[in-house]
C-alpha cells in the first residue's frame, strides 16, 4: 500500500525551506500531496494559478509529488484524498508550538490523522515566505530563499 502525506499551506510563495521540508518528507513517504490552501478571508500576494506555477516549477524532476489546491479543514482534505498523515515544516520554537496546537487540534478532531512536524535544515531556518514578500516589495534579490529555477511572476510592489 502506498503511504501518502498532505505537505499543507499558502505557500505564498513556496521557499527553498519548503523544499527542504518536501525532500525530506519524500524519504518517508512514496508520495507527499501539496496543498496550498484558500483562504477567502486573505488576499495572497500571488494568486492561486502563480502559486501552484512557482511549486510546479521547484517541483520539476521529483518524483511522487502532486499539487492541489483545496478550501476546507486540512483533515477534510485528508479524508477527501484517504491520507493519514499530515507534514509540517518548522523553522523555530515559535513555528513549532503554533504547529504543535493545530496538530493537538486535529488529533482531537480526526484522531486517525497523525501529524509528523519536521524542522528545515538550519542552512533554510531564516528563510520565510513573509521574508521573500518584504524582499519582493522592496524590489530586493530573492534568488538566495527561492529553489533553484524559481522564477516568479512580475509584481506591483
Amino acid at each position: 500500500m502506498k503511504k501518502t502525506a498532505l505537505f499543507p499551506g499558502s505557500f505564498d510563495p513556496f521557499t527553498a525551506g519548503h523544499l527542504n521540508i518536501l525532500n525530506r518528507a519524500l524519504t518517508m513517504f512514496d508520495e507527499v500531496v501539496v496543498a496550498v490552501g484558500i483562504n477567502q478571508d486573505k488576499r495572497g500576494f500571488f494568486t492561486m494559478d502563480q502559486r501552484m506555477d512557482i511549486i510546479r516549477q521547484a517541483v520539476r524532476g521529483l518524483e511522487g509529488v502532486r499539487i492541489i489546491k483545496y478550501d476546507s479543514l486540512t483533515i477534510d482534505a485528508c479524508r477527501e484524498l484517504g491520507i493519514r498523515h499530515i507534514v509540517r515544516g518548522v523553522r523555530n520554537m515559535l513555528d513549532f508550538e503554533n504547529e504543535r496546537a493545530i496538530a493537538d487540534a486535529n488529533r482531537r478532531l480526526a484522531p486517525d490523522i497523525e501529524t509528523l512536524i519536521i524542522p528545515t535544515a538550519q542552512e533554510f531556518a531564516h528563510i520565510s515566505s513573509s521574508a521573500v514578500r518584504d524582499i519582493l516589495k522592496h524590489r530586493g534579490d530573492t534568488s538566495l530563499f527561492l529553489p533553484d529555477g524559481v522564477i516568479l511572476p512580475e509584481h506591483d510592489a
